[in-house]
């Protein structure tokens, strides 16, 4: 239940704060006093979009903070799965810069406001006007029955299910269209894999072959040089492998009476033996270089073949050729098995939409039986409202297809007398009654659901007198005997005299400009307030009377 407000500097208000109690509670004033206001930062602690406009003129900043307790509201789980710390007292906070930044905290921990609106959806339940207009909304209308069914297991595991269905149809839209587009370029595919596999390559194949290409280019300049090498080396005259040889025996001979010879002559003769085999190697490659102009021609024509397909293909070297090529294969692989995959699909469709099928009927009969209820309960509910003749019935259509919330389409039909048509109820009913349907629903719903805190937002528009006493006496029973703190904000004294609390926001203007405040209501102060809304601005004894009689009724 929602304990304590405090708000600073939000629209006309300065600096608020108050305490809220268990049971039904009621707020008054005048219009245009502050009670949207009220209501407007409350929806800034249940998530909604911040508007720095809002902020009082001439402050940096508005900070707007709740205190809940939700110590028999089961929450443990929310605050376990989103990381926060759970406390049997909730701090909500939002603050709002003038730039128009806003920061949202969840037991002083900063919280994004998808998240503080979950969590205010599990705490406050705010009924405006606007509201009524969702009556004739099916998706409305449904929770309702599942709400009284209290299908919410039954709820997630169809939602499972069809979400599942959902998915294989998805695939198999996607594998007939990709089957439809493979099929149209699988003779594409055919031609460029028969081409890459025609090439017969292998890896490292372009570079021996580039080099080899080279050598053949150059072939008599490389065995003249070779030639000449040899030569130099080998010379029987002047040649170096002869000069060293006479080098090495004049060193030899010096052994005997000098011995750094020695050292002299390892040295050479170890450069001696690399020259000579130097020199033998430099003969047999120069003996193997031959020119061929026709090896020449198959390797110029080999590499045109893989230069021609990199190009074509807009790769560099042999290895994307080769992958490319996998890929090719393994493209028209998979066009061969789409057939056999699109059958498999479609296999495990039908099986699922059996089964979507089966929980979709569940979950229909279980509606079925609420329904019942629902009407029963209605019915009894604005007998008691003022509508003795009214009829209502909650009809069942079958959808095409299954949806997210299951097969059923339902209507609420309704007519106020017992020989009237019965049509949509937003097409029939009159403001007043749109009302009391409304509270009915409300009434009945508070019972099936944990939630800790009503608000009604002038629920009580278009009825007055007896029925507006009787509206009053179900928001009073449910904020009593089902755990649930209730609080109407309403221009009727029939419904403000039942509050077990009674606030009253006012507005008092001065220097600095107009200023909203609210205020806990003494018994003397809520006597005149509700003389105040019986006879208007000059209060008569008989209203005074009146007042007292109804703060005795409740």
């Amino acid at each position: 239940m929602l304990q304590s407000i405090q708000i600073k500097n939000y629209a006309l208000i300065d600096e608020l704060e108050i305490d809220f109690e268990r049971g039904f509670s009621v707020i008054t004033g005048e219009t245009g006093a502050g009670k949207s206001i009220i209501l407007g930062a409350i929806g800034l602690l249940l998530g909604q979009r911040a508007d720095s406009r809002y902020i009082k003129q001439g402050a940096s900043k508005c900070i707007i903070e709740g205190c809940f307790h939700i110590g028999k509201y089961e929450m443990e789980s929310f605050f376990r799965e989103n990381d926060l710390e759970y406390e049997e007292e909730c701090i909500l906070r939002r603050e709002l810069q003038a730039s128009g930044k806003s920061r949202a905290f969840i037991n002083d921990t900063p919280a994004s406001l998808t998240l503080m609106k979950e969590l205010g959806e599990l705490l406050i339940d705010v009924h405006s006007q606007h509201q009524n207009l969702l009556l004739n909304k099916e998706g409305f209308q449904l929770n309702i029955l599942d709400i009284i069914a209290r299908n919410e297991q039954e709820l997630l595991r169809y939602k499972a299910e069809y979400e599942l269905w959902k998915k294989y149809t998805a695939r198999l839209k996607d594998l007939i269209a990709e089957a439809e587009k493979s099929r149209a370029d699988q003779d594409f595919l055919l031609f460029q894999l028969e081409q890459l596999e025609q090439a017969n390559l292998k890896e490292n194949e372009q570079e021996e072959l580039e080099r080899e290409a080279e050598m053949l280019s150059h072939a008599e300049e490389i065995k003249a040089g070779l030639f000449r090498v040899e030569n130099s080396l080998a010379s029987d005259e002047n040649g170096l492998l002869s000069l060293l040889k006479e080098n090495l025996n004049i060193l030899r001979g010096l052994q005997k009476v000098y011995s750094t010879a020695d050292e002299f002559s390892g040295r050479m003769e170890s450069v001696y033996i690399e020259l000579k085999d130097i020199a033998r190697e430099v003969s047999f490659a120069g003996e193997r270089i031959e020119y061929n102009p026709v090896r020449l021609e198959e390797v110029s024509q080999r590499l045109d073949i893989i230069y021609t397909l990199q190009q074509k293909h807009r790769v560099e070297h042999v290895t994307d050729l080769l992958a490319l090529q996998e890929e090719y294969r393994n493209r028209i692989t998979s066009i061969a098995s789409l057939d056999d995959q699109i059958t498999e699909t479609q296999e495990l469709i039908d099986s699922q939409f059996k089964r979507v099928k089966e929980v979709a009927a569940l979950l229909s009969e279980r509606r079925q039986q609420a329904a019942r209820k629902v009407e029963r309960e209605i019915i009894e509910r604005l007998a008691l409202l003022g509508m003795p003749n009214v009829r209502f019935r909650v009809e069942f259509e079958d959808k095409k297809e299954p949806g997210l919330t299951g097969e059923d389409a339902v209507n609420f039909l309704f007519s106020a007398n017992r020989s009237g048509e019965m049509q949509n109820i937003s097409s029939v009913a009159s403001g007043g009654e749109i009302a009391r349907v409304m509270l009915s629903i409300k009434a009945m719903v508070a019972g099936a659901v944990k939630l800790p805190t009503i608000i009604f937002d002038e629920i009580d528009t278009g009825v007055s007198g007896e029925i507006a006493s009787r509206m009053a006496d179900i928001m009073c029973e449910m904020g009593e005997n089902s755990n649930h703190q209730v609080i109407s904000i309403t221009h009727l004294p029939q419904i403000a005299g039942k509050g077990k609390t009674h606030y009253k926001v006012f507005k008092r203007e001065d220097e600095e400009g107009t200023h909203s405040y609210i205020c806990r209501l003494s018994y003397e102060q809520r006597v005149e307030e509700l003389a105040h809304m019986l006879s208007g601005a000059v209060i008569t004894q008989a209203a005074m009377n009146n007042a007292k009689e109804l703060l005795q009724t409740r």
